[in-house]
Order: structure tokens, then C-alpha cells, then sequence
């Protein structure tokens, strides 16, 4: 699970990859802007954007330089129709990471995007997850209290990813919205608490502590 922003002015093509990648369980948020783009990594958290070059008020290559001197590192992925090698070169050297010529086919996305999560971060190299009793697979998106599948809701497993991901850290209520959640209207701290409950009534044993604590005046955390 990661979360990922589309900047992309053909809308119908970006709700294509939201779909496509949704299907993958990650989080997607679609702007349609440059500088809208731009803004949006600099003030919320991702873990991968996917940039087209032709963009209102900043292009592609524009909006990736002046985010890479603001100081930021995900990894970009940049959306072209152009085939020119130098104009490549000119979308890499502005800060992109790789970049996908349309058209492409949906195989060739998911196949970029895991590729650049794996290469931003070692622990996505990493398909099965344990905690105690519980395991998460990030493959097949199974979730098992010993060898008993429970089955979760997206948000439900994307939550716990996250978690499981960084364990022994605590995360503040405000953090794993900005984490897990839409930078939306549903971003909301009563959303978090109910998919919490829901969440641990789903994985916890009544006779053990339960899997996600909370941390009194800072927030969540699964511990070994």
C-alpha cells in the first residue's frame, strides 16, 4: 500500500490510473495542475507521484525541478508522449526518477510503480508481514490470526500495513490520516477511530494484548 499523487490534466486518463492503481490498494489523489501538484507535496505525504508533462501553470519538468529544490525525494514517475530521447533526458534530469511513454499498456504502470516503491524503500521488498499470531501479506492482501484468515476492509488493511511497516513507532491520530487516508473530507479523526475499532475487533484476542496500542497523549503503535 502506498499513497500516490496523479498530476494529470486528461482526467479521464487520470482516473484510469487511480482505478488501475486503487486495484493495487494503494491510495490515490488526482489533481489536474502543476502548481496545484507542486503545492500538494510539499504540504501533504506520499510515497510516489505520477507526473504528466503537458500541465497548466507548471509543466512536468518545471513542477519536478522545483520540487526536487524544495528538498523533496519520493520518487516521480513521468507520464509522456513524447518519444525524442533528449526530451526524455530533459524530464530526467529535471528530477524524475523514470518515466512511461503513452501509450502504455496497465501491466507496464503497476509493473514502474512497484518497481520505483521497491528501489524508494527496502521494507516494500518485503511481502509478508508478522506480528505475534498475525500475518499480512501485501500480495495476495491476506490477513491471517495464526492459520485463519480475517478479512478486512480496504482502509482496514491499509491501516495496518502501515502500521506493521513501522512498528515500535508511534504515530499521532493526525499522521496516520496523512498517511493512510485522502488529504479529503473524509480525513477525519471520528474515520479513524471507527475503522480502529472495527480493526480490532477483527484481529485482537480477548486473552492477549491487543496488536495496535495506544500510546496515551502521542497516539498508536503495533510493538513487537
Amino acid at each position: 500500500m502506498a499513497k500516490i499523487l496523479v498530476v494529470e490534466d486528461d482526467m479521464d486518463m487520470a482516473y484510469m490510473i487511480a482505478d488501475v492503481l486503487g486495484f493495487e490498494h494503494h491510495t490515490v489523489e488526482c489533481v489536474s495542475d502543476g502548481q496545484e501538484g507542486l503545492d500538494r507535496l510539499k504540504l501533504y505525504k506520499y510515497d510516489l507521484a505520477l507526473v504528466d508533462w503537458n500541465l497548466p501553470n507548471l509543466n512536468g519538468p518545471e513542477m519536478c525541478q522545483m520540487y526536487r529544490d524544495s528538498g523533496g525525494t519520493i520518487p516521480i514517475l513521468m507520464l509522456t508522449g513524447r518519444l525524442d530521447v533528449s526530451e526524455k533526458q530533459v524530464g530526467l534530469d529535471s528530477g524524475a526518477d523514470d518515466y512511461l511513454t503513452k501509450p502504455f499498456h496497465q501491466v507496464e504502470l503497476t509493473a514502474r510503480v512497484r518497481a520505483l516503491l521497491r528501489r524508494a524503500s527496502r521494507m516494500m521488498t518485503s511481502n509478508v508481514l508478522q506480528v505475534r499470531y498475525l500475518t499480512l501479506d501485501t500480495e495476495s492482501f491476506k490477513v491471517c490470526l495464526d492459520d485463519k484468515e480475517v478479512r478486512l476492509l480496504p482502509k482496514e488493511f491499509s491501516l495496518l500495513e502501515f502500521l506493521m511497516r513501522h512498528k515500535n513507532q508511534v504515530f499521532s491520530g493526525d499522521a496516520l490520516l496523512d498517511h493512510v487516508w485522502k488529504a479529503e473530507s473524509e480525513s477525519t479523526p471520528d474515520a479513524l477511530r471507527q475503522c480502529l475499532a472495527r480493526l480490532r475487533k477483527k484481529i485482537d484476542r480477548d486473552e492477549q494484548p491487543p496488536i495496535i496500542k495506544t500510546i496515551i497523549g502521542r497516539g498508536y503503535t503495533i510493538e513487537d
